[in-house]
């Protein structure tokens, strides 16, 4: 098949590739809705505040978050080795990788967060400040429920796009398929190497975004 000869893939080193992939993909994944969610809610109250000091707030975490979006990601990893080393101890590795993907897809999920919260029908918060509701509870028991199927497709974008991130690290020594690919299949010119991980990644982003794509429309009101 395509003259690749498969004979000569070491299987038991692309199972560890595998492991390590969904494990900087799991753990960057909840770390990066920990951190991204609360950012995204906070960015799209002070966007609405009427509060100057606020919205002078909003102005600065803005700039923030379109700073660290717009970083390629090959660079920000290698900008955040001394920041990463103090974090976590090592700089390279599956451990080192996972501060690079929060602080790179944090801030891309909380603009999709801040979205998704805008979207929601103003009538049904105005409804619910006129019972007297705190804006925790406006939160809790309005924006998110009525914003869940666009957090949920939020969720699934941002993790997709974790999946390439994490390809990408491994030209960095980041561990995982990606690392593999560029090890063997690269600088050894093993072909069947980069096809197996090339294939495997397209199944991984199809999987997360079929089972994305069908929590969004299970709790989409019909």
């Amino acid at each position: 098949m395509l003259g690749l000869d498969f004979s000569k893939v070491g299987w038991n080193e692309l199972a560890l590739a595998i492991v390590d992939t969904l494990k900087m993909l799991g753990a960057s994944a909840v770390f990066t809705i920990i951190i991204g969610l609360p950012l995204g809610i906070i960015l799209y109250l002070a966007a609405r505040s009427s509060d100057r000091k606020v919205y002078f707030v909003y102005s600065i975490l803005s700039v923030i978050v379109n700073i660290l979006r717009s970083l390629p990601f090959i660079i920000l990893i290698v900008a955040m080795i001394p920041i990463t080393r103090q974090i976590v101890g090592v700089s390279m590795g599956v451990l080192g990788t996972i501060p690079p993907l929060v602080v790179a897809a944090a801030p891309f999920f909380a603009r999709l967060v801040e979205t998704s919260l805008g979207e929601v029908d103003r009538g049904v918060i105005e409804a619910a400040e006129g019972m007297g509701a705190s804006t925790w509870q406006i939160i809790m028991r309005v924006l998110l429920p009525e914003a869940r199927p666009g957090l949920l497709a939020a969720m699934t974008i941002t993790t997709v796009t974790l999946v390439s991130y994490t390809a990408m690290s491994g030209m960095v020594g980041g561990g995982g398929l990606g690392d593999l690919a560029i090890r063997y299949g690269y600088y050894r010119y093993e072909n069947e190497v980069m096809f197996i991980s090339v294939v495997l990644m397209v199944i991984l982003v199809q999987f997360l975004q079929m089972a994305g794509d069908r929590l969004v429309r299970h709790f989409t009101r019909k």
